[in-house]
């Protein structure tokens, strides 16, 4: 068997044995710098996040001039930039080597052109960022040529910079073997230490001077909350608001909970993604999920939610693209629409071994038979985007449920979305709180040049008549309003 593909087993093995809820991943000195603020400057009348999994930086870029920006998305976020193992597989990217930004996506320039065309389509970038662990692999060189062993990682870490704990995690029920033994095999950083925290402040301000606006952390479970409350201290953002998200899946019973990173930025909510899972199967009632604050989860104003990511479609069973009767578009539309946590879109690529890389080397495009599965160009999402721009932070209104399946709600006086997650049609008199006027189905279509592309609804004394089809939905809101 090779080196990789003894890796790739035990990153699998390890990954699957090692939680009892979801397997959390596939992969397995500066100065004091100005507090980091919190919030969401950056952006903050265009929240939806997508994650362009596995481009490279020049297909990032031209997305972002010629459709992402455009279309009204707030935020890219994109893979973890700096050099890790070679390999086509797509965990490689999270058995980091070094911090030099070169990886299989490109160089440091063309991440510096990549920010640049993003910014300058109105896009702010998000970088995924390895702060808990290095490679796992005994010896290696990585795709920029540095040559390593495991916690020897010349110019950057030595043995006496990671945790005595040298095997997996075998106790979940043990914070202290959660964030110090090793996920999946990888070599745990003593985050805990100056010179490590120092490094990793380093790494990160580095990103922050080439215009990095946010930052999602990976394996954030991992490593203590003041460990990463240190790290994220010394950032120079020349004060800029820095969004942050941590990835922290939650596990029935386990000492470190969601809950606990809320005081480092937002947390990436897992059980939102189960809920939807089971609401649009029918295992549980879609009609269930109007009140998503009074669940224990984090809230909302600082969930970061996502139907499905790029581990999730890969080995949790969520749901995917190839979900049957239209579920993971009605998901898509539920989680843009309802006002709970900060969305993400995921935009992947068909696979069907679950550690495949990216079609065409991951020279991104949308053409069809490209590979590329392009979620965040679906007229639904699309429509969904605007809809979540227009709305904003509007509250939750005019609910309504005539059955477990079957819900509709408004956002204010601002936008309406019915969802019919039934095998028959829904026609009914819809009660909203929107001025009178001819609304755009946004699912369908868009305003344009003061004309609907698709089917219309006329608001009337602040109701309206509707058929949502089977396995469908209808959104309107005030920014596609015709004239």
């Amino acid at each position: 068997m090779s080196t990789w593909s003894k890796l790739a087993l035990f990153v699998a093995v390890a990954t699957a044995l090692s939680s009892p809820v979801m397997a959390e991943h596939s992969h397995g000195p500066s100065k004091a710098a100005k507090a980091r603020p919190l919030g969401r400057v950056v952006n903050s009348n265009k929240p939806v996040i997508i994650e362009m999994f596995e481009w490279n930086w020049d297909s990032v870029a031209a997305e972002c001039q010629n459709f992402i920006g455009p279309a009204g998305y707030g935020f890219v976020q994109v893979n973890p930039p700096q050099e890790s193992i070679s390999g086509d597989q797509w965990w490689t990217d999270y058995q980091a080597v070094s911090y030099q930004l070169t990886s299989k996506h490109g160089n440091r320039q063309q991440f510096q052109n990549m920010v640049n065309a993003c910014h300058n389509a109105g896009v702010s970038v998000i970088v995924d960022t390895i702060w808990n662990h290095m490679a796992g692999l005994d010896s290696g060189s990585g795709n920029a040529g540095s040559s390593f062993t495991k916690y020897n990682y010349p110019g950057i870490y030595q043995n006496q910079d990671f945790h005595n704990c040298r095997h997996g995690i075998n106790n979940w029920n043990d914070a202290t073997e959660i964030q110090t033994c090793e996920l999946a095999g990888l070599a745990d950083l003593a985050t805990e230490t100056e010179y490590v925290r120092s490094r990793l402040a380093q790494y990160g301000n580095d990103l922050l001077s080439l215009g990095v606006d946010g930052l999602r952390l990976d394996a954030a479970k991992h490593m203590p909350v003041a460990d990463i409350s240190n790290i994220l201290s010394r950032l120079n953002t020349n004060g800029k608001s820095l969004y942050i998200t941590q990835e922290v899946v939650y596990g029935g019973g386990q000492p470190v909970t969601p809950n606990q990173y809320t005081q480092t930025g937002d947390v990436q909510e897992f059980r939102f993604m189960d809920a939807l899972r089971d609401a649009f199967t029918g295992k549980s009632k879609l009609s269930d999920l109007k009140d998503l604050d009074n669940r224990g989860w984090v809230p909302g104003s600082q969930a970061n939610v996502f139907v499905a990511n790029h581990d999730s479609e890969r080995n949790s069973g969520t749901l995917t693209a190839n979900s049957p009767s239209n579920i993971y578009t009605l998901a898509s539309i539920f989680s843009l629409a309802h006002p709970y946590g900060t969305p993400t879109v995921l935009s992947s690529y068909s696979f069907s071994n679950a550690d495949a890389g990216p079609p065409n080397g991951g020279a991104g495009n949308c053409n069809q038979g490209s590979g590329f599965i392009c979620q965040h160009r679906w007229q639904e999402i699309v429509g969904m985007v605007k809809f979540r721009n227009t709305v904003g932070s509007a509250p939750l209104t005019n609910w309504v449920a005539p059955d477990s399946q079957r819900i509709a709600f408004g956002r204010g006086s601002l936008g309406f979305v019915a969802i019919n997650n039934e095998d028959s049609a829904w026609t009914a008199t819809f009660t909203t709180s929107l001025p009178d006027g001819t609304y755009c189905d946004v699912i369908k279509g868009e305003l344009s040049n003061g004309q609907c592309t698709s089917s219309t609804f006329t608001v009337k004394g602040g109701s309206f008549k509707a058929t949502v089809p089977q396995r469908g939905a209808i959104a309107i809101h005030t920014g596609a309003k015709r004239s």
